[in-house]
């Protein structure tokens, strides 16, 4: 731990119905361009990478990995921006998207 603080990664993965993945893409690309046009709403964000399964688990699932110095850095964002009409928007437009129930989250901290 550098500094008093720890990596954090926040895992989610989730399965976009197959007659959604356009849509999905096209709100994923808005919500990357929503976080770089409002850096101080998402200033916890250490990094956030989607990735895709290839095997394992469910193929085909999307896996969203994003990086926080702590677990509180996260809380910070999770309470601000679901207080963000913006952001409220968005994630009410993607949320039907996704296969009910397929979807998890979880913390990961690095190992020393």
């Amino acid at each position: 731990m550098e500094g008093g603080k720890m990596t954090v990664l926040i895992h989610e993965t989730y399965v976009v119905r197959p007659e959604n993945q356009e849509k999905f893409m096209q709100l994923w690309k808005r919500f990357l361009e929503y976080m770089k046009e409002n850096p101080e709403t998402f200033k916890e964000v250490k990094s956030v990478k989607l990735y895709t399964q290839m095997f394992g688990g469910i193929s085909g699932a999307y896996v969203e990995l994003l990086e926080f110095d702590s677990l509180a850095d996260h809380e910070k964002l999770h309470d601000r921006i679901f207080k963000d009409k913006e952001f409220m928007k968005l994630y009410q437009e993607i949320m039907p998207l996704f296969e009910t129930g397929m979807s998890t989250t979880s913390a990961w901290k690095p190992v020393p």
